[in-house]
């Protein structure tokens, strides 16, 4: 058997998490909203045609903020079209997705949603075929008290006390020749800058995400955030980053190293951020928000089939993967990550909630349950909350067709607030089983109070509807801890929380 070993010290901190690392994010793609979180007539819906079940889904995630309304869509979209009477709202042609989106929900409604799933909006602005002008005016109708054009224009649409949003998207992904109205750098930047100024002058209160790459691999990668961030260092306080991975080619052990890349990419964008402060002279540091994150590879052919057969249509089911066992390990490995790199990573959204590569399923007029993923990110929302610790880690390491020096074990561990330690710790080797050792011995009297692991003996297995509980956690056995060292058996390719206390 493997040995690895872990060294964790109250001494041996990164930073407080910000409990808005375990977003999430509803985009008005395929049937995240309807059919997803919204679907009147259904059994389980409520008087507004949310439904309960997946309400509850929800709120067992703890997810503390959603991403809204987009996503590629929102370069398109006129914010206005979301509010007053239903009758009286456009349907709209949205060029993201190639669907119509008839906007039966919009900005009241998606507030009144997350107030029942006990979360936040976090409200993305469309900087690409609108401006600095109209973001003035939604942060205006969204959170000032009244008085003026917009905040009365929304009292008059039933909400008498602003929604007070805080996290504000500055657009979607502005460096993708996909999205409308794309920018280069210089020219978002720009525009970004333009449009910080008048929404805090408006309300000085809030927080902005300027768009950084859409992923690592973009040809302007790097370039892009040191441009655009000279442009309006001043005025924001975040940079977007996405990223989504796949295991097309069904190489499990490369797809598991995964994480290796997203913990290279945060590094980079953290040195030009502080790059760009020391230029400035600044003081201002400037964080991450890492607003896009999944597994995402297994829909895509489905998704060309569908759109030949019905271009235009209403909640078209795109971007439905099914996601397997091997896709748990994997985000247990990127929210590993997070943890490791709490410092900077403040804000991250799992994209997207439901349905549309989504940690919950939901079947028209049927069940709803919860895919692979939803039990590592439960776990990490549920008990990954308080002081990230630096792990000391000594582990076996494995080479892949795309990673070398891959670590069979991976942890974060967290010191919560109530005195007790969760450690979370993937097996990704494929092979092998791993003795590991923790030294808690900077932590006094502990024993293992619980132990939760994920396994099953088929990587791709799947949940479905009928099966809901076919990869779901079970009770581990533990661990001992003698002399202050927590002695753990790791079975190959599992993921494992021990809390102790």
């Amino acid at each position: 058997m493997q040995k690895a070993k872990l060294i964790l010290d109250k001494a041996y901190t990164i930073a407080k998490i910000d409990p808005r690392m375990y977003g999430s994010f509803i985009e008005h793609l395929g049937r995240a909203v309807y059919g997803g979180i919204y679907e009147p007539g259904h059994p389980l819906a409520d008087e507004q045609g949310f439904r309960k079940d997946v309400i509850q889904l929800v709120r067992d995630l703890d997810v503390p903020v959603v991403r809204y309304p987009g996503g590629n869509f929102v370069s398109g979209f006129n914010w206005e079209d979301s509010v007053g009477p239903k009758e009286l709202r456009p349907k709209r042609l949205d060029l993201a997705w190639f669907t119509t989106e008839t906007n039966e929900v919009g900005m009241h409604e998606f507030y009144d949603w997350c107030k029942k799933a006990n979360t936040e909006c976090m409200y993305s602005i469309n900087l690409g075929t609108r401006g600095a002008e109209e973001a003035r005016d939604v942060v205006e109708y969204a959170n000032h008290k009244g008085g003026s054009k917009f905040s009365d224009m929304r009292i008059a649409n039933g909400k008498k006390e602003p929604l007070d949003i805080k996290l504000w998207c500055l657009g979607n992904e502005m460096d993708g020749p996909w999205q409308m109205e794309h920018k280069t750098a210089y020219e978002y930047g720009r525009r970004a800058n333009e449009a910080a100024k008048m929404m805090k002058w408006v309300d000085p209160s809030i927080e902005l995400v300027a768009c950084g790459s859409s992923n690592s691999h973009m040809p302007t990668f790097g370039d892009w955030e040191l441009t655009m961030l000279n442009e309006c260092y001043e005025n924001v306080d975040y940079v977007s980053l996405h990223t989504y991975y796949g295991n097309p080619t069904n190489d499990p052990a490369s797809f598991l190293g995964s994480s290796m890349d997203l913990d290279e990419f945060i590094k980079t964008i953290v040195a030009i951020c502080d790059t760009v402060k020391g230029k400035k002279h600044g003081k201002r540091q400037i964080n991450l928000s890492f607003d896009e994150w999944n597994v995402w590879y297994h829909s895509r052919e489905q998704d060309n089939e569908i759109w030949k057969q019905d271009k235009w249509g209403r909640a078209l089911p795109l971007l439905e993967d099914i996601y397997n066992f091997e896709d748990a390990l994997l985000v247990g490995c990127i929210l590993n990550t997070f943890l490791r790199n709490a410092d900077r990573v403040r804000v991250a959204c799992l994209a997207q909630l439901v349905n549309v590569i989504a940690p919950i399923m939901t079947k028209n007029g049927g069940g709803a349950w919860a895919q692979t993923i939803y039990w590592p990110m439960k776990y990490a929302s549920q008990y990954g909350r308080g002081q990230a610790l630096l792990p000391v880690m000594e582990s076996p390491v494995y080479d892949s067709k795309l990673f070398d020096g891959v670590p069979m074990a991976d942890a974060s561990a967290v010191l919560r607030d109530d005195g007790t330690l969760a450690v979370f710790v993937v097996n990704r080797s494929l092979t092998e089983d791993i003795e590991l050792t923790v030294d808690l011995r900077a932590f006094g009297n502990l024993a293992v109070k619980d132990h939760v692991m994920l396994k099953n003996d088929d990587l791709k297995a799947v949940n479905t509807e009928e099966n809901p509980n076919n990869v779901a956690p079970v009770k581990g056995p533990g661990g001992k801890v003698e002399d202050g060292v927590l002695t753990v058996k790791l079975e190959k390719l599992t993921w494992n929380m021990y809390l102790l206390g």
